[in-house]
């Protein structure tokens, strides 16, 4: 793609960029993207960790510890559910009204509905209240997450001069490592503490400290500029209303004939996509820790030091994804990850077996890089760029989070229920690698969108 080619396309980022104001909007943006992503992954990291580690014991202490484990799990996939509604919801109102006024609602919803998880009773002071109360908390933090990521990715996206948009775009991967990397610091200083201070209320620590993160991505965006090519998306169906793009009309009313696969295979294409990066990774980073602690044995802080020893890799990874995709394409470099995910499910599950702390340690530090930071950095620019401006933020949002439902929502569910039936590990790493398998099969049939123009109506395929 030649230079001019590059600027015809983005010339609504790109001129933005070329004034010190346009600069200075540009790293607001990107603050509050990575803030509001940070955020995101505090709350689902805080709970991910929190019901492999506490949860059984503190809201269902009358039950097996797999069933606790798996009580926890479900749960935890009650904020999957709520997503694609709040995708829906948030997604069409970003669409129509801008990226800006989305992020700031959505943010201030996860922030309260965290912070207030860490102030609910146990199940020995109120009984099946407190139980109750976490499904409801849960589902008003899926709600708002729901339009949060795809919303930070979209501004972000839309935003970059695109011969980096890869790069740019991975901040977004940054913030949910820097999410992961947080919530995980937090919980090794709060296991330092005997376990039953941790059931007692130390596990309330981290959730109720998340507060803060809240309100500074809350109040850096409210002050966030629109994104220029959704500005310039608006002032033009502005002329068109006026008379001034008649010429143009047609790019806005012409009736689609064609059927609704074909009218919506990016939709189609971004679901498997996000199938083989969403379930892995939740396996690898939510499943994984309860599983080692609760059935094999293994000491707390093994998993929750490779959580965090793979965050801070993940500032390394997560770009150097983004960089390559820049470099060589989306669709290569997404096609690789998901192969070595393949790759990688059998043996994972086989040595975990050994409960060696640093075999543990360093399977679980793999599968984050491959499945919950590399693939992730190469999936933002990729997802922004499958979309025609119109409706990319409905589109990828729901795609995302019916994706997550159907891969990481109900991943760790789903092998907390292969392990209590067969008991073993195999069926889990076949669940794992099938997937992958189904990312990597996407690839095949996703466009490659390097360099597109973010500013066209159609979507890429």
């Amino acid at each position: 793609m030649n230079t001019s080619s590059v600027n015809s396309n983005d010339s609504a980022a790109e001129a933005r960029l070329r004034t010190p104001e346009g600069k200075k909007e540009f790293i607001k943006a990107s603050l509050s993207c990575w803030l509001g992503t940070t955020m995101e992954y505090v709350d689902f990291a805080l709970y991910g960790l929190a019901a492999g580690l506490v949860f059984g014991d503190v809201f269902f202490p009358e039950v097996t510890p797999a069933i606790a484990l798996l009580s926890s799990f479900a749960t935890y996939s009650v904020g999957f559910i709520a997503r694609p509604i709040g995708a829906i919801f948030f997604g069409r109102l970003g669409d129509r009204k801008g990226r800006k006024i989305v992020l700031v609602i959505t943010i201030a919803l996860m922030g309260i509905s965290t912070t207030l998880i860490g102030c609910i009773p146990s199940y020995h002071t109120i009984g099946i209240l407190a139980p109750i109360s976490l499904v409801i908390l849960r589902f008003v933090q899926g709600f708002g997450a729901g339009a949060e990521l795809s919303g930070a990715t979209v501004m972000l996206g839309e935003y970059a001069p695109t011969k980096h948009r890869g790069l740019i775009a991975s901040i977004i991967g940054i913030g949910s490592n820097s999410g992961t990397l947080v919530a995980s610091g937090v919980w090794l200083l709060v296991l330092m503490l005997d376990q039953q201070t941790v059931i007692d209320w130390a596990w309330r620590i981290p959730f109720i400290a998340s507060a803060l993160i809240a309100i500074s991505a809350t109040l850096i965006r409210r002050h966030v500029r629109e994104t220029p090519v959704f500005e310039k998306e608006q002032a033009e169906k502005s002329q068109l209303n006026n008379g001034n793009l008649a010429k143009n009309r047609k790019a806005y009313v012409t009736v689609d004939t064609r059927s609704f696969f074909q009218r919506n295979k990016a939709f189609f294409i971004m679901l498997g996509l996000r199938i083989g990066e969403n379930g892995p990774s939740y396996l690898a980073q939510g499943f994984v820790i309860g599983y080692v602690v609760k059935i094999l044995g293994v000491s707390k802080t093994v998993p929750t030091t490779a959580v965090f020893i793979a965050s801070l890799l993940g500032f390394i990874v997560i770009p150097f994804a983004g960089w390559l995709s820049d470099t060589f394409g989306r669709r290569i470099i997404y096609r690789i990850f998901c192969f070595l995910l393949m790759l990688y499910a059998i043996p994972a599950y086989m040595f975990l077996e050994t409960r060696d702390p640093m075999i543990v340690g360093t399977i679980i530090v793999v599968g984050m890089c491959l499945a919950s930071l590399g693939i992730f950095g190469v999936q933002a620019a990729y997802g922004v760029e499958l979309f025609g401006v119109k409706s990319r933020y409905t589109k990828m949002a729901l795609a995302k989070e019916l994706g997550g439902i159907v891969s990481g929502g109900i991943a760790p569910l789903v092998a907390a229920a292969l392990l209590s039936y067969y008991g073993s590990w195999w069926p889990i790493a076949i669940y794992f690698g099938a997937m992958a398998t189904i990312g990597f099969v996407t690839t095949f049939f996703a466009p490659e969108t390097r360099g597109r123009n973010l500013n066209s109506p159609d979507d890429a395929i």
